[in-house]
């Protein structure tokens, strides 16, 4: 195998994760992002090297199996996740982990009857392309246990709210992996700014939930 054929993959996964770096999305040692190369390969950001820096020589390529074939890098401790991931979702071949500001300060948190305080009804937008996301309990990062968990979730759902972590979206490209991220950061924001305004005596309107209906038959959320 020569790995300069996915030279072009490996820079495609190297630009994303500057873009996310660049939105503020995570930080120089956070977040990760995998693309499936074919039915056995994968590629997948390092550890230890800055996030805003990254080229396509960085970026690791491991197999299905979990060897790594660019020994020389040092695999990202969430690499299993990825691994597991891919493996639990044929259809998507992007999976993207990031620890955006809002939305990661939404993980932590629950209305009191348990249930999710971010809101992705506020807007069309973000109902058609996050649905309602699946909280996964904390696990230590780098965890079997978070891997297994993560994976399992993302057998259901395409957005992950990682307890007390981060966030996760898979996609069948980058693309839509990235654009889940950005659009759930947008409504923890939404979620943020609405519920200021409500405790200055404002309302909130959601979607009505016909409208979410129609929209998730669109989209398959």
């Amino acid at each position: 195998m020569d790995l300069r054929d996915f030279e072009r993959q490996r820079s495609e996964v190297a630009e994303c994760m500057a873009r996310l770096y660049r939105m503020g999305l995570t930080t120089t040692s956070g977040g990760n992002i995998s693309l499936r190369l074919s039915d056995d390969l994968f590629c997948i950001t390092p550890s230890s090297l800055d996030k805003a820096c990254l080229t396509a020589d960085t970026i690791a390529v491991v197999t299905m199996g979990g060897e790594n074939l660019t020994p020389h890098l040092t695999l990202s401790i969430e690499s299993e996740m990825h691994r597991l991931t891919l493996l639990n979702r044929p259809d998507a071949n992007a999976v993207v982990h990031a620890h955006p500001c809002y939305a990661t300060a939404f993980t932590t948190l629950r209305r009191p009857d348990g249930s999710l305080a971010l809101n992705t009804r506020l807007i069309g937008e973000s109902w058609f392309l996050l649905g309602e996301p699946e909280v996964v309990p904390y696990f230590r990062m780098g965890s079997q246990s978070l891997a297994e968990a993560v994976s399992q979730a993302a057998r259901a759902k395409s957005v992950l709210l990682m307890e007390n972590h981060g966030v996760l979206a898979v996609g069948a490209t980058l693309l839509k992996a990235f654009d889940r991220i950005e659009v759930l950061e947008n409504a923890a924001r939404m979620t943020f700014i609405t519920q200021t305004m409500v405790n200055g005596g404002c309302v909130v309107k959601n979607l009505d939930p016909r409208e979410c209906d129609g929209l998730s038959a669109l989209s398959g959320a």
